[in-house]
C-alpha cells in the first residue's frame, strides 16, 4: 500500500523503471568520473613537473570543484523551468576540451584553466543526468541514483589504475588519448538527450512524490542545513583520502608512485561498490538510516587509520569507502523529496555543494600538510565523521515527517 503522504498517483500506471536508460547514464556518469579523476590521480606528476607545493596541489582541486559547485545550481534552477536535453553532450564537450589542455598545458595558470574547463563540464552533467536518473526509476528513486552514483564512483576509481599504467609509464601528454572516452561519452549522451526530450513531460507527471510537504517551511530548511553538514563530513574527509593518499602512502610507508596510486584505485573501488548499496537499501528501510549509518558508523575506522600498518591501512581504507559512500544517493534522494518538483536545483545544490566541499578541503588540508605534515592531515580528519551524530534530527520521511 502507498502511503498518501508519499505520492499521488496521476491517472493509469507509473513506468517501469528503464534500465536502459540508466545503464546508459550509469555509463556515461563512469566516463565522465573517469576523465575528472585522471586530474586527482597525476598530482604526484604533477608536483614534480611544474615543482608545485601542496598548497598549489591544492588550489588545482579547488578550482576544478568550486568551478563545477557555482555553476551546479544555476543550471540545475534554469532545466527545472526550461529542460535542456541535449546540454549533457554540451557539458561533456567542455570535460573534453579541459583534458586536451590539461596534457598540453605549459605553466601553472593553464593548468588551473584545464581544471576550470572540466569543473564547468561537471556543472552541466552532474544534475541534468541526475534529473534523467529519477525520470527513469519507475518510482525506485534510491535505486536510480545508486545506479547513476556507481558509475561515476566506478570510473573515478579507474583513474589512478590508468595513470600507473599508461600516463605515469608515458608522460602528461598521454592524457591527450582519454579524449576518445570523452568522445563516446558525448554519442551515448545524444542518445540519452533524445529519450529525455521525449519522456521529460510524460515522466515527471506520472507519479509526484510529495514527503517534504508535510513538513513546515523551518523544519525543511533545518534539514537542508543537516544534510549540508553531513556533506562536509563526507567530502572533506573524502578529499583528504582522493588527493593526498597517495603522498601518505609514499611518505609513510615509502612506496612507489604506482604503488600508491593501486592503493587509491582500491580505496576508490571500495567508493564504487559502496555506493550501489545506500539507494536500494534506503527504498527499504528509509533514508534516514542509511544517512545516519553511513557517516557515523565510519568514525570507528577513520580514527584507526592513522595509528595503523600498511596492511590494516589497506584494509581499513575499503571498509571507510564502502560505508562512507553509501550516503550520497540517501541524502540527495532524501533532498529531492524534501523540496518536491525541484530535482535539477536540489541535485545542483547538493552535488555543487559536495564538489565545493571536496575542493575547499582539498586546499585547505593542502596548507595543513604544508605546514604540519601529512600525516597531521589523517589525524585531524578522522574526528569527521562524528558529526553524522546530527542525522539523529531528521525526521522519518517515510513515516509522514515524524
Amino acid at each position: 500500500m502507498q502511503n498518501s503522504a508519499e505520492s499521488v498517483s496521476l491517472p493509469s500506471t507509473a513506468p517501469r523503471t528503464d534500465y536502459t536508460i540508466l545503464g546508459a547514464i550509469s555509463f556515461s556518469h563512469l566516463l565522465n568520473d573517469m576523465i575528472q579523476s585522471l586530474i586527482l590521480a597525476i598530482y604526484p606528476l604533477l608536483k614534480s613537473g611544474f615543482h608545485l607545493s601542496f598548497t598549489q596541489v591544492g588550489l588545482i582541486t579547488l578550482t576544478y570543484q568550486v568551478t563545477a559547485s557555482l555553476l551546479q545550481p544555476l543550471v540545475g534552477m534554469v532545466t527545472d523551468r526550461k529542460p535542456m536535453p541535449y546540454s549533457l553532450p554540451v557539458g561533456m564537450g567542455f570535460t573534453l576540451c579541459g583534458l586536451l589542455l590539461l596534457a598540453t598545458a605549459p605553466n601553472f595558470a593553464v593548468l588551473l584553466l584545464a581544471a576550470a574547463l572540466v569543473g564547468t563540464g561537471s556543472s552541466v552533467f552532474h544534475p541534468e543526468s541526475s534529473r534523467v536518473a529519477r525520470l527513469a526509476s519507475g518510482g525506485q528513486h534510491g535505486l536510480a541514483q545508486s545506479l547513476f552514483q556507481v558509475g561515476g564512483n566506478t570510473g573515478s576509481s579507474l583513474g589512478p589504475l590508468l595513470a600507473a599504467w599508461i600516463i605515469v609509464p608515458h608522460g602528461r601528454g598521454s592524457v591527450a588519448w582519454f579524449s576518445l572516452a570523452a568522445l563516446l561519452a558525448m554519442v551515448v549522451l545524444l542518445q540519452v538527450g533524445r529519450w529525455y526530450r521525449l519522456h521529460h513531460v510524460s515522466r515527471s507527471k506520472a507519479v509526484r512524490h510529495v514527503p517534504g510537504e508535510a513538513l513546515s517551511r523551518n523544519k525543511v530548511v533545518l534539514c537542508l542545513l543537516i544534510l549540508g553538514l553531513l556533506i562536509f563530513s563526507k567530502y572533506f574527509y573524502l578529499a583528504s583520502i582522493s588527493s593526498y593518499f597517495t603522498f601518505y602512502l609514499i611518505h609513510t610507508f615509502g612506496l612507489s608512485v604506482q604503488a600508491a596510486q593501486m592503493h587509491l584505485f582500491v580505496f576508490l573501488f571500495a567508493v564504487a561498490a559502496g555506493s550501489l548499496i545506500g539507494g536500494p537499501v534506503g527504498d527499504r528501510i528509509g533514508r534516514k538510516w542509511v544517512i545516519w549509518v553511513s557517516i557515523l558508523g565510519v568514525a570507528p575506522f577513520t580514527l584507526a587509520l592513522p595509528h595503523a600498518n600498511l596492511l590494516w591501512t589497506g584494509v581499513l581504507s575499503v571498509v571507510i569507502g564502502l560505508i562512507l559512500s553509501s550516503a550520497f544517493s540517501a541524502i540527495l534522494v532524501y533532498a529531492q523529496e524534501l523540496i518536491p518538483g525541484r530535482v535539477g536545483m536540489i541535485s545542483g545544490l547538493f552535488f555543487g555543494f559536495a564538489f565545493g566541499m571536496g575542493g575547499i578541503g582539498a586546499a585547505v588540508l593542502g596548507r595543513v600538510a604544508d605546514a604540519h605534515g601529512i600525516d597531521y592531515v589523517y589525524s585531524l580528519c578522522a574526528y569527521l565523521p562524528l558529526i553524522g551524530a546530527l542525522a539523529v534530527f531528521l525526521p522519518d520521511l517515510e513515516k509522514g515527517g515524524r
